[in-house]
């Protein structure tokens, strides 16, 4: 419902912040990890999640696009919801987490407080393949500048494609004379061959 809520911080502390954005104060709940990216800031930008429950509507505020994505992952496991989520990205930096999983790094996960090793080995099975897929990079780094190749690179992994696949068929679509091509050329002619 609500991508991202920018303007003033009128309050903050380490597990909530309050956001004045048009005259109206959004009680935001947040990590540790974005707590120290807004630090020092008067001013921030957070992308949300709005977590609706039968008896209250919570939202969730992340510092970087990546780290939504992230926590999206992790309580798309069974048994891990939004507060688990959270302190989760509280315990170690997303790209940490991220590692861990695609390591299979239980030991590591199972340090966080409230993740057993039944939890630890479930968050790894059922996101393992998922962050195999996208990347090393694409959760946590987002390209400030995409091009054209970019975007349809992206589309093709939310299509459900391989990384090194996506790119092996993006780079011939290019090869054949697709420099100036807009995204959905690029795609369809990567498709073609994946």
């Amino acid at each position: 419902m609500y991508d991202y809520i920018d303007g003033k911080l009128a309050f903050k502390c380490p597990t909530y912040v309050v956001i004045d954005a048009g005259g109206v104060g959004y009680h935001i709940n947040i990590s540790l990890n974005t707590f120290s990216s807004i630090a020092d800031k008067e001013r921030c930008k957070l992308f949300t999640w709005l977590h609706v429950k039968e008896d209250a509507h919570t939202l969730y505020g992340f510092a970087e696009e990546g780290e939504r994505r992230l926590f999206l992952h992790l309580i798309s496991v069974s048994g891990i919801g939004a507060n688990t989520g959270r302190m989760i990205l509280s315990s170690i930096t997303p790209t940490e987490i991220q590692t861990a999983i695609v390591k299979g790094d239980v030991p590591l996960i199972q340090r966080i407080k409230g993740i057993g090793p039944k939890s630890a080995q479930r968050i790894i099975l059922e996101l393992q393949d998922k962050l195999k897929k996208e990347g090393p990079d694409t959760l946590i780094s987002m390209p400030l500048h995409n091009t054209a190749k970019d975007e349809a690179l992206t589309a093709l992994i939310m299509l459900g494609f391989a990384r090194n696949l996506a790119e092996k068929a993006l780079v011939q679509a290019m090869g054949n004379g697709g420099e100036n091509l807009s995204v959905e050329q690029l795609i369809k002619i990567a498709l073609k061959s994946l």
